[in-house]
């Protein structure tokens, strides 16, 4: 392999249990401070996938993370938060962990070395020209991911990919890479660390960033979120009552009647503007 592998790096801190837990603390807190900063760096690379990203969605395509381990956990847990977040159906956003929904809780041996099954994976959701593949893979060299990847380029799939290698197989396969260099973890080798840190941070901005362009929020707000647990209803009358001007009752009658944060304002507003314009015509009868 001609390209450096950095996330196997050693690491620069030696005799970790030897340390006092307050020492390992501060340690792994200076480490992480810097991962934030690495991802800026990318910030151009993440922009040029997003806009591709939105094009595709906004042509009816589908968003599909596909990766193995703490990678492909992380891209379920990101299209898992879409629906109730955004509203979205359930298969707009797709995460694919390489030996299936066993492998978020337990670890699939051996699942990430099989470079044809993250293709026969995507398959299973009838993947196709419209839709957009983001690979997940600290290393770059991730067999599952490589082989998903690979086959969405010979399919005309476009495809990202978020990794920690710079020159990786994976970021060079990949039309729109996205490269975020944290440096060795420290645990050597240990990728759910500062590379995982890492990934959550751009999936995070993907994910958001995609559902404001394709019109998701309005000013700050969830205004398609689904109202599945009190938390969210209560939100959902918070954002309701100052859109409005209106008391807790009056959003909560609007709720209930579209269950909907949108719907809500929308048929608020236009009762607003029938009372504004009907009072308009009796002052207009009552002074001319």
């Amino acid at each position: 392999m001609s390209f450096k592998k950095i996330t196997e790096s050693d690491s620069n801190y030696d005799n970790l249990e030897l340390k006092s837990s307050i020492d390992l603390l501060k340690i792994i807190n200076n480490e992480d401070q810097s991962v934030a900063l690495n991802v800026k760096n990318e910030i151009e690379s993440i922009n040029t996938l997003i806009n591709k990203l939105v094009d595709q969605l906004n042509n009816g395509g589908r968003l599909f993370y596909i990766g193995s381990g703490t990678s492909g956990r992380l891209g379920v847990v990101d299209a898992s938060e879409c629906p109730p977040t955004f509203g979205v159906k359930s298969n707009l956003v797709n995460g694919i962990i390489a030996g299936g929904d066993k492998a978020i809780r337990n670890s699939i041996e051996n699942a990430e070395d099989d470079e044809l099954k993250g293709w026969c994976d995507l398959q299973k959701h009838n993947i196709n020209k419209s839709d957009f593949v983001i690979g997940i893979a600290a290393s770059g060299t991730t067999p599952y991911v490589l082989g998903a990847i690979k086959n969405c380029f010979q399919n005309e799939i476009p495809t990202g990919c978020i990794t920690c290698n710079p020159g990786s197989p994976l970021s060079k396969i990949c039309q729109y890479p996205v490269v975020v260099e944290v440096g060795p973890e420290v645990i050597t080798g240990s990728s759910r660390m500062k590379a995982g840190t890492a990934q959550k941070l751009v999936l995070n901005m993907i994910s958001t960033t995609a559902m404001i362009l394709i019109g998701k929020v309005e000013g700050n707000k969830m205004v398609d979120m689904q109202l599945t647990n009190k938390k969210l209803s209560k939100r959902a009358v918070n954002i309701v009552m100052e859109k409005l001007n209106v008391g807790q009752e009056k959003a909560n009658n609007l709720l209930k009647k579209y269950n909907s944060v949108r719907l809500a304002i929308k048929h608020g507003n236009s009762w607003k503007i029938f009372f504004l314009k009907k009072g308009l015509k009796i002052l207009r009868y009552h002074f001319f």
